[in-house]
């Protein structure tokens, strides 16, 4: 929704215009002030409401992030195991 919003506001620009429309959303104090709004209206939105929603964030970002963390180091396995298969000697 915000992403639409962002090329509602945008489209109409000309090119050369747009650096001067984004420089003030990429100041700190903007940046700041639209992390306090999203959290107010997470918090409107959900908290206020006792939502179960909050917990099942909680639950898939948790599983998100350890996947994104574990990733790496499987990747690494998975190459080795296709690097012993096709006859190569990784180690």
């Amino acid at each position: 929704m915000a992403m639409r919003a962002f090329y509602n506001e945008i489209k109409g620009l000309k090119v050369k215009d747009l650096p001067k429309h984004l420089k003030p959303m990429l100041s700190i104090s903007y940046v700041k002030e639209a992390v306090s709004r999203g959290m107010d209206n997470y918090h409107r939105k959900y908290i206020l409401t006792s939502s179960p929603e909050p917990l099942f964030h909680l639950c898939y970002g948790g599983l998100i992030f350890c996947y994104l963390v574990a990733l790496p180091e499987e990747r690494r396995h998975l190459k080795h195991k296709m690097e012993e298969q096709a006859g190569g000697h990784g180690h």
